[in-house]
C-alpha cells in the first residue's frame, strides 16, 4: 500500500472542510425559506437566489430526465474517487490544494444530488455580468481546476533525458 504524502493529507483535509462548509451553507440558506428564483439582496452585487440545479456546475448541461440525476451522481463519485487515489502521491502543495478543492466540491454536490435529486445553488452575482447562480462546492471545483491548470501550465518542465 502506498504511503500518503503530506500533500495528500492536505487534499483529504481540505476536501472534508469544503464538504462541511458547502453543506452548512446550504443548510443555512435552506433555513431562510427562500422562494425558488426570488432574490434576497445581501451586499453590493451579492444576492441569495435559490435555484435547484439539475445540471452540472453553474447549471450547465441541465437535464430533467430521471437518469441524469444518477449519471451525474456517478460522475461526481468517479471524479472524487479518482482524485482521492491520485492525491495520495501529491508531491506539491498546489496539487494537494487542487485535488482537495475539486474532491470536496464534487462530494458536496453529490450529497445534494443523491438526497434531493438536484444541487442547491444560491450565490448570485449576476449583477457583475456573471450569468450563473452557484454554490460553495461549485466555487471549490472551479478554483481547484484553475489552480491545477496554472500549476501544469506554469511549472518548469524537466529537460528530456
Amino acid at each position: 500500500m502506498t504511503r500518503i504524502s503530506r500533500y495528500g493529507w492536505l487534499a483529504y483535509g481540505l476536501a472534508v472542510t469544503v464538504v462541511v462548509v458547502d453543506q452548512a451553507a446550504k443548510a443555512i440558506v435552506g433555513g431562510l425559506h427562500l422562494v425558488s428564483g426570488v432574490s434576497l439582496q445581501l451586499w453590493g452585487p451579492l444576492r441569495l437566489t435559490l435555484v435547484q440545479n439539475t445540471g452540472v456546475s453553474f447549471g450547465l448541461f441541465r437535464g430533467d430526465a430521471p437518469w441524469t440525476r444518477w449519471a451525474l451522481a456517478g460522475f461526481s463519485l468517479a471524479v472524487a474517487l479518482f482524485l482521492g487515489v491520485w492525491a495520495r502521491r501529491a508531491a506539491r502543495p498546489i496539487t494537494g490544494l487542487s485535488a482537495g478543492l475539486i474532491m470536496g466540491g464534487a462530494v458536496g454536490n453529490l450529497i445534494d444530488r443523491v438526497r434531493d435529486g438536484s444541487v442547491v445553488d444560491f450565490i448570485d452575482v449576476t449583477r457583475l455580468h456573471f450569468p450563473w447562480v452557484f454554490n460553495v462546492g461549485d466555487s471549490a471545483i472551479t478554483v481547484g481546476i484553475v489552480l491545477l491548470l496554472a500549476e501544469n501550465l506554469l511549472s518548469p518542465r524537466a529537460a528530456p533525458a
